[in-house]
């Protein structure tokens, strides 16, 4: 029996996302309008609005819906926000991010991702988004500073020169700590260097590359 995509995507957002304590108004909007079905390999095209981080490969996964809310809610966008993600995996949260601001950086380990992604944003409109190949966590430098900062994967510490990208009152939504109990953690930009911290929920994502935890030797 085919799925009903519209009566699916509706379930996703009322029963999943929203009672999740996601209650924006235009976030809920968006992940309603933005086709997460046209982001999803078409072999899990029948989970697309599942309750499941779906594999994407390299070992990355496509986050839950519940979480995609969470944190495009706790980055509080605004129409004129200069955005940077890193780890743009499908490009789903690339095209709601752009969607909510006015401009989005994307970066990715994975030529592949970055490719693909391209091709579904444009599929779907999105021309506000610019999407580049790099590793981001010790080498990929920005040109500029942003309002926002997302990362899609894990980090067992946030390295501090990501820090350094963010305007004064710029948010940043990172998850972080040792997995399987890691912390997404927003970051508000005080000004002269202070960051304000608050633990928003518990969620276990793979960590991006060159930000794992330490070897541990077992003698």
């Amino acid at each position: 029996m085919a799925m009903n995509i519209e009566q699916a995507r509706l379930n996703m957002v009322e029963n999943q996302v929203r009672p999740w304590e996601v209650l924006d108004g235009r976030v809920l909007d968006v992940i309603s309008r933005v086709r997460r079905e046209d982001f999803v390999d078409a072999a899990h095209r029948q989970l697309a609005f599942a309750d499941l981080c779906l594999p994407l490969g390299h070992g990355e996964v496509m986050m839950k819906p519940v979480v995609e809310g969470r944190v495009l809610q706790a980055l509080e966008l605004q129409p004129t926000d200069r955005v940077l993600e890193i780890g743009t995996g499908s490009g789903f949260l690339t095209a709601c991010l752009a969607t909510l601001s006015a401009q989005v950086t994307s970066v990715d380990i994975h030529a592949d991702f970055t490719t693909a992604a391209a091709q579904r944003l444009q599929a779907v409109g999105i021309a506000n988004a610019s999407l580049v190949t790099a590793e981001a966590v010790q080498a990929w430098q920005p040109d500029g500073l942003f309002d926002a900062l997302v990362v899609t994967g894990a980090v067992f510490e946030i390295p501090p020169r990501w820090l350094t990208w963010l305007k004064p009152g710029a948010r940043a939504l990172v998850v972080r700590g040792l997995s399987p109990v890691q912390h997404a953690t927003l970051l508000t930009h005080e000004g002269a260097g202070r960051y304000r911290e608050e633990t928003l929920f518990e969620t276990d994502l793979p960590y991006l590359t060159h930000a794992e935890p330490p070897q541990r030797f077992v003698f």
